[in-house]
């Protein structure tokens, strides 16, 4: 919350990770209509252009934690769906 504050970022809709969860099928259906989709991995940002075609179980492996369920947070702006923390390169990607 305080990174989106600093950021200028407001927030729509806050979903609580502890209280609803999203399995492969209910986290994959979050990229339809996306762009772009930006996985935070520690220092890392992983890039992919969603136009073009794209490995959904490598997505799927990036996008989803050790318990099978979508990781979090996950910020839908615009045409991009960004999943993880990295803040840095989330930073760059909100620019």
């Amino acid at each position: 919350q305080e990174f989106l504050a600093d950021n200028s970022v407001d927030t729509v809709e806050e979903i609580n990770a502890r209280k609803v969860s999203y399995e492969r099928d209910d986290a994959l259906k979050l990229l339809d209509g996306m762009k772009e989709l930006y996985v935070g991995r520690g220092k890392k940002l992983v890039h992919f252009d969603l136009k073009k075609d794209y490995d959904e179980d490598e997505v799927a492996g990036l996008i989803l934690g050790r318990s099978g369920t979508l990781r979090a947070p996950v910020l839908r702006v615009g045409k991009k769906l960004i999943v993880g923390f990295n803040e840095e390169a989330l930073g760059e990607v909100l620019k």
